[in-house]
């Protein structure tokens, strides 16, 4: 039977799309050989650089966020490569298995998967690194199965103050576009992203920016590479080209996504995450469950996981809700399966909509019998100062 009304998606990407998005990516595919290409490349080029804060270089691949890491380790790394990592989630992991796989030494500063990185711990660690085997630093921005934010650029300090060289690679696939990032002045040497979260795109694009210390590193190392290789985009990327066929109408889209960014002003969209976590979180903490995300200040304005109740499964929640309401909310990952369900409240969003889906997720617990006290989308309201009359 159909269901009227839209559905809610409420999962931490990817986010839904904007109808001007929708509309951007639907044009006729044009010639990408052709002239008029030129400034189409040109724009999602120039473009990215003002969302990512960088006067460096960036790179486009019709990929997910997963090629943009790889692409990452491959252009600047050699086989037996250490590399330190902090394991923050399910994501952290699945780089480090990534990097495994490549052929690289991947080491982990293991983490409780209730924060992000720690700076002192990686100082520590590098500190003791007194040959600089460690080639590369590995963090990820906003932890996506934990709700979790990285001090970016207090773990670019902590590399400084150890005096150590290494490569400072950061996965920002799920933050970018949400919460604040400067990749040049937090001294990145490699940022991955990806078009599906705050860019407000469908999955198909990822992105890497590069420093030109990572250009330099690029030249010497020896990991095996073809299609991700920043080589051979740098000169087409001059004109706006690209060296194989780019994804024509994802970039119709992307330069869409970047308009309205701007339009809204990325300050003003980063403040608007944070109050639609802080309100989130005071939804979860009125309905007397717990926020996954334990450490103060780490907290993410993209999405906020949340633990049930030992004895009550979070994928049965969330089905439940998806029957009832029409609302996907985040499932838990790896070792937090079944055990904690996120609200995704990123991209184009705002007041209302999380208000409503608040809405959704306490008449889901209520449905599903999850044990909860009342009154979460009201804190939530008064939260965000709307406060009913």
């Amino acid at each position: 039977m159909r269901k009227a009304g839209r559905h809610f998606l409420q999962i931490p990407g990817p986010s839904a799309v904007p109808d001007r998005i929708l509309s951007a990516i639907g044009q006729q595919t044009i010639d990408h050989r052709g002239p008029d290409f030129a400034s189409v490349g040109m724009k999602s080029l120039d473009g990215l650089k003002t969302i990512f804060k960088t006067q460096q270089h960036v790179f486009i691949y019709p990929a997910s966020g997963t090629g943009a890491w790889e692409a990452a380790l491959v252009n600047t790394l050699s086989p037996g490569d250490r590399v330190l990592m902090f394991e923050t989630g399910h994501f952290s992991t699945l780089w480090k298995k990534l990097a495994e796989k490549l052929g690289l030494r991947a080491e982990f500063i293991q983490g409780d998967w209730r924060g992000g990185a720690d700076p002192d711990q990686i100082e520590a660690y590098l500190t003791e690194d007194k040959a600089h085997d460690i080639k590369a630093v590995c963090v990820v921005h906003n932890e996506t199965s934990t709700g979790s934010v990285s001090p970016i650029s207090e773990v670019r300090k902590a590399i400084d103050r150890a005096g150590h060289p290494a490569l400072f690679m950061v996965d920002t696939i799920s933050g970018l576009a949400s919460l604040e990032y400067k990749h040049d002045e937090w001294g990145v040497d490699v940022t991955v992203s990806g078009s599906q979260k705050g860019l407000m795109l469908p999955p198909g694009l990822s992105f890497n920016a590069a420093s030109e210390k990572a250009m330099a590193a690029n030249a010497k190392s020896g990991l095996q590479r073809s299609y991700w290789d920043w080589a051979d985009m740098v000169g087409p990327n001059k004109t706006g080209y690209f060296p194989y066929t780019p994804a024509t109408n994802l970039l119709y889209g992307l330069n869409e996504a970047i308009d309205m960014l701007h339009e809204e002003g990325l300050n003003n969209v980063f403040a608007r995450h944070a109050r639609h976590g802080q309100a989130a979180r005071a939804a979860v903490r009125k309905w007397g469950l717990e926020v996954l995300c334990t450490k103060q200040g780490q907290e993410s304005g993209v999405l906020t996981a949340v633990k049930l109740p030992k004895g009550h499964s979070a994928d049965g929640f969330r089905a439940s809700t998806l029957h009832h309401y029409d609302i996907s909310l985040g499932n838990g990952l790896s070792k937090l399966a079944d055990k904690v369900f996120s609200i995704g409240h990123l991209g184009d969003f705002n007041d209302l909509m999380l208000v409503a889906t608040l809405a959704g997720v306490e008449m889901g617990l209520k449905k599903a019998n999850v044990p909860h006290e009342t009154g979460g989308v009201q804190a939530a309201m008064e939260q965000l100062d709307l406060k009913l009359e």
